[in-house]
């Protein structure tokens, strides 16, 4: 139901209102039904609203208003990294000479824009210590998929046809045992220890003549660094298997720890969140992989080379997976990327990422003593921290998420990773100052205390929302996904 303070009317459409104007048919007028046929010709009128310009305005601006972003307040969805995105990102993607570049261009006319996505390149190839790159995975799930297509091609190349099981750690992303499904493989589940980290002893136990891969990020989506990693990538490698790198988490080891150096083959990068591009509502992302100098010549193709002062696409590469995005990646997000990592230089990265750490450790600290904190120790750039003992007392994560919008934050992840009961995945980023940080943990504790001396305001939240709590489960179910006039 709508607060009454701040009423929600959808429906505003009046018979004979409207906000368009058409000019006058300067053409000849044509008999519908003898040109398309009766059966394409409408028998009774669109049921669109009707409405004025001014009413159409105020709809749409109403609904703005109500938007949450990282511009309007503190994001701290783990695992998501919802970082400010600086604003000079969005003038040096609007410069004309980038701006109005068009992707059937001859490279002859583009080698500014050129020169930037190799220089980006160059830069992650630096960042994560791998051999070569491409730029034209669209998102962090399409490089998963990208990179396992490679090192698939690459154990096709060598024989190895028996090599269909990829590895994939309890606490994991959704998107690995999906990507490794579509990219046609078997999924096995690599447990996690008492310590949140791999059980190298189920490792042992899992891996083998079929393993094609391991994947996993590092630090893990429980926010803690695998110590282990040398050990583990040398019992992949033993068994002939690939190391795949999420590098969902890169956020928390940037100039301090590359993937390359840990072992890894193959590293895809969110540049739409570790690298500052927005991506909000679903896209546009970009996720561009790395890999190490065997898997190379299966990068997807055409594959941006530069020789002597020229930048050309290089389409020869017969073991080529092939091209897997039209025109060459998210050309925008790239650029976005690319001025990030110009302004903060080696060290502004480095920066980042003991900014990261530090804000997480801050609030794991402050916040463990009023909530189950499942792994007590230093962790990376996020935390994972449980609701069981608010839920002893009738309160679950899930409500403790919708009373944070009273206070006016956005939650945190919820229920996830799967391994933690009623968990919440906190990630502040390095972006938050202190003052945001001890605002959203002071309402962290005193939800908390509403939880032992009040429930049910917090069972029954929101109550400020323009929306009270809704059927999130028919909603999921059976959404609305078009305007139908009011009966």
């Amino acid at each position: 139901m709508a607060n009454q303070e701040f009423p929600l009317i959808f429906e505003r459409s009046k018979e004979g209102r409207t906000s368009f104007n058409l000019p006058a048919l300067d053409v000849p007028e044509i008999d519908l039904n003898q040109e398309l046929g009766d059966t394409f010709v409408r028998k009774t009128p669109a049921e669109l609203p009707q409405v004025s310009e001014l009413e159409v305005m105020r709809h749409y601006t109403g609904l703005s208003n109500r938007n949450y972003g990282v511009d309007s307040g503190f994001y701290p969805l783990g695992s998501c990294t919802m970082k400010y995105n600086p604003k000079i990102n969005e003038d040096v993607a609007r410069l004309e000479g980038f701006s109005h570049v068009h992707p059937y261009q001859e490279p002859e006319q583009v080698q500014g824009a050129m020169e930037m996505l190799y220089d980006l390149q160059s830069s992650l190839r630096e960042i994560t210590g791998m051999y070569d790159v491409t730029l034209q995975s669209a998102a962090g799930a399409q490089g998963e998929w990208t990179a396992l297509l490679m090192i698939r091609a690459f154990h096709l190349a060598n024989g190895d046809t028996q090599r269909n099981k990829v590895i994939v750690p309890d606490s994991a992303h959704g998107t690995n045992p999906a990507s490794a499904s579509l990219a046609g493989f078997d999924v096995v589940s690599l447990k996690t220890n008492e310590n949140g980290l791999v059980d190298v002893e189920d490792l042992k136990k899992v891996v083998g003549d079929d393993t094609a891969v391991l994947m996993l990020t590092n630090p893990n989506t429980l926010g803690l660094f695998e110590k282990d990693i040398k050990e583990i990538a040398s019992i992949v490698h033993g068994a002939g298997g690939k190391l795949y790198y999420d590098g969902a988490n890169l956020n928390a080891i940037m100039g301090y720890a590359r993937p390359g150096d840990m072992g890894f083959d193959a590293v895809h990068l969110n540049l739409h969140k570790t690298f500052t591009g927005p991506h909000g509502g679903g896209g546009p992302g970009s996720g561009p992989v790395g890999v190490t100098e065997e898997l190379a010549p299966f990068l997807p193709k055409p594959v941006l080379v530069q020789k002597e002062d020229k930048y050309e696409f290089d389409y020869n590469r017969p073991q080529s997976i092939g091209r897997i995005k039209p025109y060459f990646g998210n050309f925008g997000i790239n650029l976005r990327a690319y001025t990030y990592i110009r302004t903060m230089g080696p060290e502004g990265l480095k920066k980042v990422s003991e900014f990261a750490v530090l804000n997480a450790n801050y609030m794991q600290e402050r916040l463990k003593e009023h909530y189950v904190l499942p792994y007590d120790q230093h962790c990376k750039h996020e935390f994972v921290l449980s609701g069981k003992t608010q839920k002893k007392l009738g309160v679950r994560t899930m409500d403790i998420a919708k009373r944070l919008l009273d206070f006016g934050f956005h939650p945190p992840t919820v229920y996830f990773p799967l391994n933690v009961e009623e968990a919440m995945m906190i990630e502040p980023t390095e972006t938050e100052s202190k003052e945001t940080l001890d605002e959203f943990i002071d309402t962290m504790i005193a939800i908390a205390k509403e939880a032992e001396d009040n429930p049910e305001i917090v069972q029954e939240a929101p109550h400020n929302t323009v929306l009270k709590r809704m059927d999130e489960t028919t909603a999921a179910r059976k959404p609305v996904l078009r305007y139908q006039k009011e009966q």
